[in-house]
């Protein structure tokens, strides 16, 4: 007796998508006989056996400004992936994150029959509170990764949701279980830069970061106040996705320079961090780095949050995780070489305050570990029931 075919379309529109997805993909394939996956990705899916029918470098956007430019390629990828789950048969959906599509993609999934498995809900509590009432009807089951998800979605109708762990604590596992928890004050500071893994991003905010490290060097080679300020060295994660010329105007005001696949290591020989907003300033909770967080996005996508979503809360996940201003966000037209200078000063001599951060970001760990369950295992017996049921 042949098995049965097991078509599921899997949507990872970004790399932070696809890295969620390689958290559970490859055992969820081990563990289901006949599986065969499409739909968006990266080569690491690809990889893994996904027949891509978009790569999700064509698929992803940054700013509002830029994914508004994209709306016609959305609505024709929308309809061709729509047209595939069709000829296919295709029975369930694994959406991973890549929200204002994946949105409208299981809402028209759900009229076509198709069990919609959302991994990574969308930030709902941010804006557009009604998202989750229209979830609660169209989803099979919703996956949540901040610890405050679950209970916030539940009480708002969604009644199947699991809380996995987030896919950046299982990633780091075992440099987290070799870290040396230290409470150091030495004299000299290492402090590192962040600047983001986008060239605008890179361009906006390395030459800030330079000016409030020098600045900083000479407050210290001149103060005269008595306030004791550290000996600053310096070091740079460069981005593989961005050009390195970018970085070369400043490379001889940096003591070390780190490639992007050894962030881990930059982050446990430093003592300080500045960094744009992003997944970055999570993990360097994780690895407990105190963190200055900066971030400005163009003036056309700010007016967008501040009118429409009207968002005023912080944008650093660590400070919506602890629902608590752990790290300092220096943002939009805040962000200057004095802002900056001035959070950064306030860790270096105050050595009371650097501590005290450093045993609040021992918490995120547990804070970040979701519900005891197999991501993988739930859906492979999922698609299991689903295809015995239909057949």
């Amino acid at each position: 007796m042949s098995l049965i075919v097991k078509n599921c379309l899997i949507i990872a529109g970004e790399r932070s998508g696809e890295e969620h997805a390689l958290s559970f993909l490859n055992e969820f394939i081990q563990k289901t006989p006949s599986l065969r996956l499409f739909g968006v990705g990266g080569d690491d899916m690809k990889a893994l056996g996904v027949e891509l029918l978009y790569h999700l470098k064509d698929f992803s956007g940054w700013g509002i400004s830029e994914v508004l430019t994209k709306i016609p390629f959305y609505l024709l990828a929308m309809k061709k992936i729509l047209s595939e789950v069709k000829s296919r048969d295709c029975k369930m959906a694994i959406l991973i994150d890549f929200q204002e599509f994946n949105f409208q993609l299981a809402k028209m999934l759900k009229k076509r029959g198709v069990a919609v498995f959302y991994y990574v809900a969308p930030q709902a509590w941010v804006w557009r509170s009604y998202r989750a009432s229209v979830l609660g009807n169209i989803v099979h089951t919703l996956f949540t990764i901040l610890p405050f998800e679950k209970e916030w979605f539940s009480q708002r109708g969604v009644k199947n949701i699991k809380g996995v762990t987030h896919p950046i604590l299982k990633h780091y596992s075992q440099e987290l279980s070799d870290d040396n928890d230290t409470q150091d004050t030495k004299d000299t500071f290492n402090i590192l830069l962040l600047p983001g893994s986008r060239r605008h991003e890179v361009c906006n905010l390395l030459p800030q970061f330079i000016s409030a490290i020098a600045s900083l060097k000479s407050d210290s080679d001149s103060d005269s106040s008595g306030t004791h300020i550290k000996k600053i060295t310096t070091s740079l994660v460069i981005a593989s996705s961005v050009n390195r010329k970018f970085y070369s105007y400043y490379e001889n005001q940096i003591d070390k320079i780190y490639p992007q696949d050894e962030l881990t290591t930059a982050i446990k020989h430093a003592d300080l961090a500045l960094a744009s907003s992003g997944t970055v300033t999570l993990t360097t909770a994780l690895f407990k780095l105190p963190t200055v967080v900066c971030y400005k996005t163009s003036l056309f996508s700010e007016l967008i949050y501040r009118y429409i979503v009207k968002y005023y809360g912080p944008v650093s996940l660590t400070n919506i995780i602890f629902n608590e201003m752990i790290f300092p966000e220096v943002l939009q037209n805040r962000l200057c070489c004095l802002n900056i200078k001035m959070q950064l000063k306030k860790f270096l001599t105050d050595s009371n305050y650097y501590l005290q951060i450093k045993n609040k970001l021992k918490l995120i760990r547990d804070l970040l570990a979701g519900d005891d369950f197999s991501t993988s295992q739930y859906l492979s017996e999922q698609i299991e029931k689903i295809y015995s049921y239909e057949n």
